[in-house]
C-alpha cells in the first residue's frame, strides 16, 4: 500500500513530500493524519524542514471522491474533519524547526493553507493558487486563521470571494511567496535557504517562531515585559553563552560545525 505522504531525513534536513501525484497531491483524510503525525515526532537531529509535493503540483486542495463523501456526513462529522484540517495547519505553523515550503507547482484551497503555514516559500514561476471554495459555495473557513496572518484582510477580500486563481509572481507581491525561482533552479534555492539557516542556532529559531507568533498581533505596550524576559533568559541559555563566546573568539558556534 502506498503512503500519501513520504518522508527521508537527509542529515539535519527532513524532506516531507505529498504523495498523490495522479491527483495532484489531493487532500484525503489519510493524508492528513499521516502529515499530521510527521510534524507531531520531528526527530531531535532534525534542524530543517523541507515540505512539497511529488508530480506536478503541490497540492490542489481537498479530494472531490472525499467532497462527494463528505456531502453525507453529518454536522458533527463536517466539524471533526474541520477541526483536523486545522490542528494540522496548527502543527506546521508551530513546528518548532524552520519549515521551507517547496512550491513545485499548483496550490490551491488547503493547499494554500498549507504554503501560508511555512516560515518561507520558494515557489516555481509556473505554479497558480487560488481560494477556489466560494466557486464550490463554501468559503476557506479552516484555514483562513493562517492565510489571513500570512497576506492580511485587505488582500483575502478580493480573493476569497472571487475565488479566481493567481500566479506565483503574485503570490509573491501579496506575501504569500518570498522567492520564485524557475523550475530548473528550484532546488538551488530551497537548498540555499537550507544553508541559511544552519548558520543559525536551533533553539534561538525556535523561540524566534514563538516571538513571532506571540508579538505580531498584540500592543506594542503589553509586550514590554515579554520580549524583556525572553531575551534575558535567551542571553543567559547555553546557545547565547556559545554564539557571544565564538563571536568574540573569532570562531564558529557548536551548530556551524560540520557533520
Amino acid at each position: 500500500m502506498n503512503r500519501e505522504v513520504l518522508v527521508e531525513q537527509d542529515g539535519h534536513v527532513l524532506r516531507v513530500a505529498l504523495n498523490r501525484p495522479e491527483v495532484h497531491n489531493a487532500l484525503t483524510p489519510t493524508m492528513i493524519a499521516e502529515l499530521t503525525a510527521v510534524f507531531q515526532s520531528i526527530p531531535d537531529s532534525v534542524r530543517v524542514v523541507v515540505l512539497t509535493g511529488n508530480g506536478r503540483s503541490f497540492c490542489a486542495g481537498a479530494d472531490l471522491s472525499f467532497m462527494r463523501a463528505a456531502a453525507d456526513y453529518t454536522f458533527a462529522e463536517n466539524v471533526a474533519d474541520g477541526e483536523a484540517i486545522f490542528d494540522l495547519m496548527l502543527m506546521v505553523e508551530q513546528c518548532p524547526r524552520p519549515v521551507i515550503g517547496r512550491i513545485n507547482g499548483a496550490a490551491i484551497g488547503g493547499g494554500v493553507g498549507l504554503v501560508s503555514c511555512c516560515d518561507i516559500v520558494v515557489a516555481v514561476d509556473r505554479a497558480q493558487f487560488g481560494f477556489s471554495e466560494t466557486r464550490l459555495g463554501i468559503v476557506p473557513a479552516v484555514i483562513s486563521p493562517f492565510v489571513l496572518g500570512k497576506i492580511g484582510p485587505n488582500v483575502a477580500r478580493e480573493l476569497f470571494l472571487t475565488g479566481e486563481r493567481f500566479g506565483a509572481t503574485k503570490a509573491q507581491q501579496i506575501g504569500l511567496v518570498n522567492h520564485v525561482v524557475a523550475k530548473d533552479g528550484l532546488d538551488t534555492a530551497v537548498n540555499e535557504r537550507i544553508q541559511q539557516l544552519l548558520q543559525a542556532a536551533p533553539g534561538a529559531q525556535a523561540a524566534a517562531k514563538a516571538l513571532i507568533r506571540q508579538v505580531a498581533r498584540q500592543p506594542k505596550e503589553a509586550m514590554r515585559g515579554y520580549t524583556s524576559e525572553l531575551i534575558a533568559t535567551l542571553r543567559d541559555s547555553d546557545e547565547g553563552r556559545e554564539g557571544m563566546s565564538s563571536f568574540l573568539e573569532k570562531r564558529k558556534p557548536w551548530w556551524q560545525e560540520e557533520k
